[in-house]
């Protein structure tokens, strides 16, 4: 996630809690602010970074005020790493909703990749959406899954899903929202090496975390971010499930 990304989740999740505790709809809200309802639906969905003059009025018709602090860079990816290390792999499968939708992916062809093959390999990494591997041959089945699954691809100029064609070719970031949960590719040519690892009575075929860090840049800052810190904590880095296979 983008630093604009979080700051916008974070005043949402802000703005939502603060309207909860005082009761208040979004028209009462806005009503008190002087805004629209839309307005405020929009802030709470924390699509994008909204104003300050917007965030000032609306907390403090809500008889709060914004205070603005400064910490270390990235130190919330410390504590979600943190709070990831106590949990256990089958509880984050859970909550990402992962084995739903690989139920969902049917006869695709994928692999697991990114920050989620290193959440099934160990690593206490945040992961905000399914990631697969797909290669470029199987595009047009991919697109037509998208399309079965209400897909909506993520728009970067606007902020938000929708607005964009589906299909992996057309310009833009390989994320989408779909009924099932957000999924985000990485097209291939051809699949890299893959092991199995499993976890329970379920068996996922992912990308080794040798090659996530070769091919994504996002999953391998956090892999050595981990790696760092359990070497000035002292520790070894917990990494690596029982491998079933390799092919």
């Amino acid at each position: 996630m983008t630093e604009s990304g979080r700051l916008a989740t974070e005043i949402a999740a802000l703005l939502r809690r603060e309207r909860s505790v005082q009761r208040l709809t979004q028209q009462q809200l806005a009503d008190r602010a002087g805004t629209s309802q839309s307005a405020v639906a929009r802030v709470e969905g924390g699509g994008r970074v909204p104003s300050l003059d917007l965030v000032e009025r609306l907390l403090a018709a809500l008889g709060r005020q914004l205070a603005v602090t400064a910490e270390p860079l990235d130190s919330h990816l410390d504590a979600e790493m943190d709070a990831l290390t106590g949990r256990s792999p089958a509880d984050r499968i859970d909550e990402l909703g992962l084995d739903r939708l690989l139920d969902r992916l049917g006869e695709l062809p994928h692999l697991l990749t990114g920050s989620t093959a290193a959440l099934l390999q160990g690593a206490p990494v945040p992961v905000d959406a399914v990631e697969i591997a797909v290669r470029w041959c199987d595009s047009a089945r991919f697109t037509a899954w998208l399309t079965a699954a209400y897909g909506q691809r993520w728009n970067a100029r606007w902020g938000e899903f929708g607005g964009l064609y589906l299909e992996p070719e057309e310009p833009g970031e390989h994320l989408w929202m779909t009924r099932y949960g957000e999924i985000r590719a990485q097209m291939c040519d051809e699949f890299p090496a893959e092991i199995e690892v499993r976890h329970g009575e379920r068996s996922y075929r992912v990308v080794p975390l040798v090659a996530v860090e070769l091919t994504d840049p996002q999953a391998a800052a956090l892999l050595r971010r981990h790696r760092q810190r359990a070497a000035d904590d002292g520790r070894t880095p917990d990494l690596g499930p029982t491998v079933q296979t390799g092919r």
